[in-house]
């Protein structure tokens, strides 16, 4: 399955460097990065008071009204995000479960949620297209993911090269700074998300394969 997501992605990945507005993924990539870039200080502050709200919440927030398919996969990704960041951190899905969780999300939560949050839409963003636009390249995945899987592998793939705000932010230090003095991150953590909203579209489409940060630009 590991080695179908890698030519899944690898597909995806060559068809945006031959043509980066496709599918208008990489400008709803951009936009939806930044909104929920926006939605971390909020986020640090007051949280949410279940799963399915946070959900529902970032569902609005992030994911908007469109009705393409890139609108969608970001829609369908948050929600795996919440997902995969919970799996992460199951203490927090625990407490807010049993309805016991108290203020504003830890910093280092928030962290987590935003690199699943571009890794999952990439996978669910392949789930829905790739039968259409580039399953000629690996007609295979057609028989071998009947339930969808090839996503969750995708995503799991790519989370690793997502840029962590809050290590990677040039103010990642006032970051600790803020968790070490009880201070809210929330001042910090949304600008910092938001200047590697780039280098996270730009790494998980493909468009970026070294350490460049800002503006994409087409791989070798």
């Amino acid at each position: 399955m590991e080695e179908i997501a890698a030519d899944y992605l690898r597909a995806l990945h060559e068809t945006l460097r031959a043509d980066r507005w496709v599918f208008g993924l990489y400008d709803t990539a951009r936009a939806a990065g930044e909104r929920l870039a926006g939605a971390l200080g909020s986020l640090a502050v007051e949280g949410a008071e279940s799963m399915d709200a946070l959900v529902a919440r970032l569902v609005r927030e992030v994911g908007g009204d469109g009705g393409t398919l890139a609108d969608a996969a970001v829609r369908r990704g948050v929600a795996a995000a919440v997902r995969d960041t919970r799996d992460t951190h199951p203490e927090w899905g625990d407490a807010m479960d049993a309805g016991v969780a108290d203020g504003g999300f830890a910093w280092d939560i928030l962290c987590d949620l935003y690199q699943w949050f571009f890794a999952d839409m990439v996978g669910e963003f392949l789930r829905s297209v790739v039968a259409e636009h580039v399953t000629s390249a690996v007609p295979v995945l057609v028989a071998t993911d009947p339930e969808g899987r090839i996503a969750d592998r995708v995503a799991e793939a790519v989370v690793g090269l997502v840029p962590n705000p809050c290590e990677e932010y040039a103010g990642a230090t006032d970051l600790a700074q803020a968790a070490d003095t009880a201070r809210e991150p929330s001042a910090v953590l949304p600008g910092g998300a938001e200047s590697l909203v780039p280098k996270a579209v730009g790494k998980v489409l493909g468009l970026i394969t070294g350490g460049i940060t800002g503006e994409p630009e087409a791989a070798a």
